[in-house]
């Protein structure tokens, strides 16, 4: 506790009125002098005192408690701290800071510290965190451990001047090199099949060209090599409907600080433009209708359906001009324009002479080059005219026994359709119509996933290299559409059948999927196997963590692990791969990871701080701390300055008149009476 001593004011009237009395006094005595008045000094004694005495002048005595200077401390945690020893060297230059300011009695210590997972370098956000509830008057300033690369200064840092001094202590080595790629543009969605344009740039100051390799839904395609240091233009056809993440990647460089900053991703949104379909049917029957229906539902299928109702060897007298039909183009559908089909439906085709065996043969090879068909059959299937008497034979997974079963049952799910995508979710097959019909037949491939209730299979799916065949061993599948037997789940059913068949992502049986949730990534495979392989996850720094997997469903297993880290992470089960993003596809902190002085001078130089270099892992230099009076120039060649505010408290006070009222009474008479005696003569 001190005593200081100091003049104060405490006028009796409010102080506009004061001035204005003094004004009034001053013209007055100014208009005495015009008038050549002989007291004029006696005058200008008796107004001043009166003023004086208006205004009640005090001998103001208080004890006084100083305060404590407010200095902040702050930690740089974020991503880019972690690397090169800069988290080593930051943590002993800040507890050593730390020892030393709680050391000091006339110190108030605030600390805070980053937010390590937020996407950038929040250090100002921090410092005024710190700062919020701090009088401006007894604020010290600030001293940051960081390694530079800060995200969020303000953009006028005249506004942390009451902050200040403010002084970046910087960790990390000068000349450091990082080569890294991050994606400029990309396109949210794209159509299948067309081609998309992405812009990536690669920063590397050691080399003018690196090459870029490029991979989508884990898939590696050719690697382009583009220049650093501008942007570049990558073109990709889009595969699939749905999500497509696209990752981007260089190889390492020299002297690298991280691999994190290697790869980056986008995601791109597959939509289908349209999807065509080419629908043929055999002959006329009660189900014929029912897949033109289904098809025609969809808006956005564009559906070529022929039926055969004359086949050649049938002789028909009509004149051909009076025919309301078109002739088969046969030779435009199956020959050049298959390719476009997104789907080909045969529906109760029968062998006959209207196309081709090379035509079935072209068909056998589209869909082994990725295309996709459904058969949906009839009793032609199990003579002498089936189409399995032809090229498709190669692709097709069910031989006909040659038998045609006509009796009612009832339809199944196979242990193995009660975890595939295409019948799993469908409503319970106690629920389900009879059909009456279906033709005899032996799995040799694929997958069957219904059944009739004496085992014989119904539903059979198959991959054949690239493409998909499903064969559906019954024509009674109208008898649901038209609810006999209370009907079934026909749309459902018709619908994830086709879906699967044209590779829709959702319904992949063997699926592997990975996502984040807070800090931990989690993967959820999808899988026909009772023992799902051995889960890998690897993080943005090429580290490998191996997971236990839960069974939560038939067929569904989810694991955890500890994914902190933003950037990209990769994860395979088996032949299973994908890759998933924690945070931003181009994080703050990625964007440039080496040390820096640069990015903090402005704001230091404004608050009169200082940015200064103290290391690198367990070599640490800390600059002296010295107290400096003002906010400008706190800093020089090893060392640091903080302001000294001299900011107290006032616990007592008492003040003493120094112009009581009798006493200026007094003194104005006896001016007065000089001033008329001065004037008398």
């Amino acid at each position: 506790m001190t005593e200081a001593f100091r003049l104060a004011f405490d006028p009796f009237v409010p102080l506009p009125l004061l001035i204005v009395l003094a004004c009034a006094c001053l013209l007055i005595w100014g208009a005495y002098l015009v008038l050549r008045g002989r007291a004029w000094l006696m005058r200008a004694l008796t107004f001043l005192l009166l003023l004086l005495a208006l205004a009640n002048p005090l001998w103001v005595k208080e004890q006084r408690e100083p305060l404590k200077e407010i200095v902040a401390l702050i930690r740089d945690r974020s991503e880019s701290m972690r690397f090169a020893g800069r988290d080593e060297a930051a943590e002993t230059a800040y507890n050593a800071l730390r020892e030393k300011l709680e050391a000091d009695d006339s110190v108030e210590l605030r600390v805070a510290e980053t937010d390590p997972g937020a996407d950038g370098t929040d250090v100002y956000a921090a410092l005024l965190s710190a700062m919020a509830d701090a009088p401006r008057e007894r604020i010290g300033g600030a001293l940051i451990v960081t390694d530079g690369q800060v995200h969020d200064l303000p953009e006028d840092p005249e506004i942390a001047e009451q902050l200040g001094p403010i002084h970046g202590l910087i960790v990390g080595e000068e000349d450091e090199q990082d080569r890294r790629i991050e994606i400029v543009s990309a396109p949210n969605f794209g159509i299948v099949g067309d081609r998309a344009s992405l812009t990536v740039r690669v920063e590397d100051d050691t080399t003018p060209m690196v090459d870029v390799n490029v991979s989508i839904n884990g898939e590696a395609l050719r690697s382009r090599r583009v220049p650093t240091g501008v942007d570049a233009v990558i073109s990709l056809d889009i595969p699939r409907r749905g999500s497509n993440l696209i990752v981007v990647e260089v190889p390492a460089g020299a002297n690298e600080l991280t691999l994190a900053n290697n790869r980056t991703a986008a995601n791109v949104s597959g939509v289908r433009d349209r999807l065509r379909v080419l629908l043929v049917t055999g002959e006329p029957h009660s189900g014929a209708r029912l897949w033109r229906d289904l098809l025609k539902a969809d808006p956005s299928v564009d559906l070529v359906h022929f039926t055969i109702l004359r086949p050649p060897h049938k002789q028909d007298p009509t004149p051909i001009e009076e025919l309301a039909l078109i002739s088969f183009p046969t030779r435009e559908l199956f020959l050049e324009k298959l390719q476009d089909f997104d789907l080909v439906i045969f529906d109760r085709y029968r062998r006959i002479n209207v196309l081709p065996m090379g035509y079935f043969d072209n068909l056998a090879r589209y869909v082994a080059d990725g295309g996709a068909l459904l058969v949906a059959v009839g009793p032609p299937y199990a003579d002498r005219f089936s189409i399995y008497r032809t090229p498709l034979a190669s692709i097709l997974p069910v031989r006909p026994t040659g038998e045609v079963v006509e009796h009612e049952f009832k339809i199944e799910r196979t242990d193995l359709g009660k975890r595939h995508t295409v019948t799993a979710s469908l409503e319970n097959e106690a629920d389900w119509g009879a059909w009456a019909r279906y033709v005899g037949g032996r799995t040799l491939s694929g997958e069957t996933l219904l059944e009739a209730d004496d085992g014989a299979p119904l539903l059979v799916l198959d991959r054949v290299e690239k493409g998909r065949v499903a064969t559906l061993m019954s024509d009674q599948l109208w008898l649901w559409a038209r609810g006999y037997d209370d009907g079934g789940p026909y749309s459902e059913l018709i619908r994830r059948t086709a879906h699967w068949l044209m590779k829709e992502p959702e319904l992949e049986e063997e699926l592997l999927e990975l996502h984040s949730e807070g800090d931990e990534m989690v993967a959820q495979l999808r899988t026909l196997d009772d023992r799902p392989p051995r889960l890998t996850v690897t993080d943005p720094d090429d580290v490998m963590v191996q997971a236990e997997w839960e069974e939560k469903a038939p067929g569904l297993f989810e694991a955890r692990t500890p994914g902190p880290r933003l950037g990209l992470y990769s994860a395979r089960a088996g032949d299973n791969t994908t890759v998933a993003l924690n945070g931003p596809a181009n994080p703050r902190e990625y964007v440039d990871v080496r040390s820096s002085t640069e990015v903090m001078e402005t704001l230091a130089e404004t608050t009169g701080g200082s940015v200064q270099r103290i290391g690198v892992g367990d070599d640490v230099s800390l600059p002296e701390l010295r107290w400096v009076s003002g906010r400008n120039n706190a800093a020089g060649r090893g060392w640091v300055g903080l302001g000294r505010r001299d900011a107290y408290a006032v616990k007592a006070s008492q003040a003493t008149p120094l112009l009581p009222g009798f006493l200026g009474a007094g003194l104005a008479i006896l001016l007065m009476m000089l001033a008329w005696r001065r004037e008398g003569r």
